[in-house]
């Protein structure tokens, strides 16, 4: 239950941010493993392929 909880607000949370806030976050991110982007290949993704790898991210360094 707790990690159906995790994934629903992390969802919820990633769903709301703007296309520089993800970019910083997924720049920023620690967790099991290291995202490794480029500025310029994050800048050219649309705002739904951001969130899908901050969510993917979240998620796996959950596990």
């Amino acid at each position: 239950m707790a990690s159906r909880r995790y994934l629903e607000n992390s969802a919820t949370s990633v769903a709301t941010l703007g296309k520089a806030e993800l970019m910083r976050r997924i720049r920023n991110f620690r967790g099991r493993f290291r995202l490794d982007f480029t500025d310029d290949y994050l800048s050219n993704l649309s705002i739904d392929r951001l969130r899908h790898i901050l969510l993917a991210a979240l998620i796996n360094a959950k596990r």
